[in-house]
Formats: structure tokens, sequence, C-alpha cells
């Protein structure tokens, strides 16, 4: 039985546009606070080498959600659509990426989200490494300094390579201090199929790319539609949730359940009583419940809607693990540096649209249309007034801002559009200060959304020398100009 087949088995992987959509906010506490904080961090070891042959190529595959269909995927791996890679704390992982996308000068690469690691190893095409070619193989080899919840995707043309299915997951283990009853990962993504389901529509829209993003049609969560996820009845279960969807905003909340927050983006909080939690493209939190007792059943539902969405089942299976009140147990506080305040020079990144941008989202309000001429390259976005690349495909655009190693840095992100934003940055972690317009707990994450007209105060240490991109992770607002790069000397 492969490894993927043996997590299915045991479950780990069981099987709107607008704000205007949604009053909700996301929102943590202020119920009761539980016993204990952090643990802390996990120490370093020499763990073993894990090596692995990821294969991107074209793949028949049976998704839970296309009612015994077929697709073709663009996957990493034949056996698995969604490969789930889990090590150890201070294990290597050595890769081999062999690309055999079936349509030429089709390049990719291996982009390792979240993940604290040297810049040659970082996976973008042109800026870290040279794309890989129809053909060709390349190697990644790096020791993952961080224990969490990540996940790994291609960087160039990703609004169809991810929204065809390249994608997976990287579980890096030891940061919890008692064993949880149960460990599940649910994975959310939409899939933007035809109406019988045989084929893809567009991934890139123009419509799309100037407002929130391009929905799918078909929304899952580990690849079905509202699975059934078995948890050991009255367990404190750790679900990891990950949104990996090139463009849809998620409000996660649990309903029929005890439910804390404890950890974001990989990195360990005091845990706290979950109301919501608001989630971009790219983001992933831990969440510690209270399963069900036996047969009964709690939700895992989108509150970004008119009406709350379902997106699983959480059903209680066998006899009664624990009977006293729920106080989940904390994790291992993360391993990044915290960055000096009062010596840390100020930054300011505005995101905003460009005129083309504007031009574009009127005319569609309108109902008018814009002749190829006025769209300069789909360029609707930008980060302090510079869009990607700017100075056509083939060059590489002068970095956002010029850093020194180990200095300490406070990035004011400032979003001056009607949309929300998941900003994410390469090689490092922001930590979270404060927000203009809502009360959120201070952490860390290397994926932090948004709001319109918000105003986010974060600060790090730039401790990790190279190129680090810079950009907003709903794909096509991403390769429409909202990317730049950061560079560590």
């Amino acid at each position: 039985m492969s490894r993927r087949k043996e997590l299915g088995r045991r479950a780990f992987l069981g099987g709107v546009a607008a704000l205007g959509g949604a009053a909700i906010l996301s929102r943590v506490g202020p119920g009761r606070a539980f016993a204990t904080g952090l643990s802390p961090p996990a120490a370093p070891r020499v763990g073993r080498t894990v090596t692995l042959h990821l294969v991107a190529a074209e793949r028949a595959v049976k998704l839970p959600c296309l009612a015994g269909r077929e697709l073709p995927l663009w996957t990493f791996s034949e056996s698995d659509w969604l490969p789930v890679i889990r090590i150890d704390l201070g294990d290597r992982l050595l890769v081999r990426l062999s690309n055999r996308l079936p349509r030429p000068g089709e390049h990719t690469s291996i982009h390792w989200h979240g993940i604290r690691l040297p810049n040659d190893q970082d996976g973008v095409p042109y800026l870290t490494q040279e794309p890989v070619e129809p053909g060709e193989d390349c190697s990644y080899s790096f020791t993952p300094p961080d224990t969490g919840t990540f996940f790994f995707h291609t960087h160039c043309n990703t609004a169809e390579q991810l929204g065809r299915g390249l994608a997976g997951l990287l579980i890096v283990d030891g940061d919890a201090v008692e064993p949880y009853d149960s460990d599940e990962a649910i994975v959310l993504r939409d899939w933007r199929l035809t109406e019988n389901k045989a084929g893809f529509l567009p991934f890139y829209t123009e419509e799309g790319a100037v407002r929130a993003g391009t929905f799918g049609t078909v929304r899952t969560a580990n690849g079905a539609v509202v699975p059934e996820i078995p948890l050991p009845a009255s367990g404190d279960c750790r679900l990891r949730v990950l949104n990996i969807d090139p463009a849809r905003v998620v409000e996660m909340g649990i309903r029929g359940a005890d439910a804390a927050l404890a950890a974001i983006d990989g990195v360990a909080i005091p845990p706290v009583p979950l109301r919501s939690w608001r989630m971009g493209p790219a983001m992933r939190a831990d969440v510690v419940i209270r399963a069900p007792r036996e047969n009964e059943t709690a939700m895992l539902v989108d509150y970004f809607a008119p009406e709350p969405v379902p997106l699983a089942r959480l059903v209680g299976r066998g006899a009664a693990r624990r009977t006293g009140a729920f106080d989940p147990a904390p994790l291992r506080a993360g391993r990044m540096p915290d960055p000096d305040l009062k010596d840390a020079e100020r930054l300011t990144f505005e995101f905003t649209p460009t005129a083309t941008g504007q031009a574009v989202a009127r005319a569609a309000d309108s109902g008018a249309a814009l002749g190829a001429l006025c769209l300069a390259n789909d360029s609707f976005w930008a980060i302090n007034r510079a869009a990607w690349p700017g100075h056509g495909a083939g060059r590489i655009p002068p970095p956002l801002a010029v850093l020194q190693r180990d200095r300490s840095y406070i990035f004011e992100l400032v979003n001056r559009t009607k949309q929300q934003h998941p900003i994410h940055i390469h090689g490092h972690h922001l930590k979270l200060l404060k927000s203009n317009k809502r009360d959120l707990p201070v952490h860390r994450a290397d994926t932090l959304l948004l709001y319109p007209d918000e105003r986010i105060e974060t600060a790090f240490v730039a401790d990790n020398p190279g190129n680090w991109m810079f950009h907003c992770h709903i794909v096509e607002h991403q390769e429409s100009g909202m990317m730049g790069y950061v560079r560590v000397l």
C-alpha cells in the first residue's frame, strides 16, 4: 500500500466575490481562555534524508466530485492527485522534478510555499532558477527549519497549472507536545469545470482578474463535495485546513463542535476559541476541535456567503475518547527570530489598481468592451506603482526594496483597492502587529489577507539572503501585475 493510500485509509485526506456577500468578519475569541500557552520551540536535530520523484504530467483522474467520470488533470504523482509529503523536523528533502507536461513550452517548477529555505531552492522561474522545460528535470534539496502545515505548487502560468491540479501538501511534524486523537488535512479548492464536468473552463478571465478572481464551478474539500470525514468520537482532533484555491476567499468556521484556532500558516499561536477565520488563497489554519459524539455530526462551513456554505461533515465514530472540558493542547512555538521593533526600518507597500485596471473594471461595469490595444498586457494591479514585470515578459524588474541581512523591518501593507488581497512573502514569515480595521491576534504568517482600505503593520527579521517574491496570491491578480520581489543582501 502506498503512503498516500495509507493516509487515505486513515482519512488523512478524507473522502461572494465582493465583501458585500457577507457581514461576518474573521473572529477568534473572546470566549473563555484556555489553560496553557505555547510550549518552547522544538529543538533542531539531524534527521533522515527523504528522497522523492515528482513527475508533472497529464493524467486521467476520477476525483470524488466527478461521480465516476475522469478528468485530464495535471498532477505531480501517478497514484495521488494531491501528493502528501510528511516529514519530521530535521529531515532533509531531496526531490527530483520531471516535467512531462503535454504542451510544448509549458515549463514549470516547484515553489515550496511557506518554507524558509535557501533562495536557490524557492522555485521561481527566472528569479531563483531556470524554468524546467518539458522533457527536462531539476532537483531541490533543503531541510525545512520549521514545523507546520505547508503546501507546494508551480509559479508560472499558475492560474492554469494550479487550476488543472499541480499542487501537493508538505507537513513537517514536531510541534505537538502531546498527541491529538486524530490529525486530518482538509484541502479546500474549486474546480473550473464545464457543465458536463468533462473538461475545464478558462482559468484566467479578464473580469476575474480586475475583480476578485475567477471562481470555480464545483467547490470541494479533499476533492469531494461536502465529504464525510470520520473522527474519533469526543476526541480532541487537529484539522489542518488549507485553502489552495487560486481565487476564493473563505470564512472558515465549525458548527456543532467546540473549536480553537491553534496555528496560522503553520506557526503556533496560544489556542483561542474559534468563531470564524477568514482565509484567502494559500492561507492555512490548524484548528483543534472536540469531535462530535458517536454518530453525531459537526460541519465545516464557509460563512463568506449570504448563507453558510457546508464544506465537510465531521462525524464522530467509536467509543468516546474524552469526557473532560474542552481545553486543547497547545503546540510548540515557532522558531522564527523576533524582530527588534525599536531598531526596525519602516517601509510602506501600497497595493493599487493601475489605470488600465480601473478602465477595464469601469468598462465591465458599464457593459462596454475594451480592445486588446487598451489592455497593456493585462497590467491591472501594482505594488508601489510598479506592475510586474513592467519591462516585458523577458526582463526581471528592479526589486521593490533592498534589505540588509539580519536587520529588522516594519512592513506597512496598505490596500487602496476595492478587493481583498492575500499578500504572500517568500522565504520569511511576517509578524502581524496591528490592523486599522480588525482586532486580530498577534501572529506570524507567510500570507496575510488585506481587506479593502485596510492598513496592516507587520515586522520581521530579514535573515534569509536572496531575491524573494512578494505578491498577491489571488493568482489572476499576481499574473496581472500585483507581484514584485524584495532583495536581502
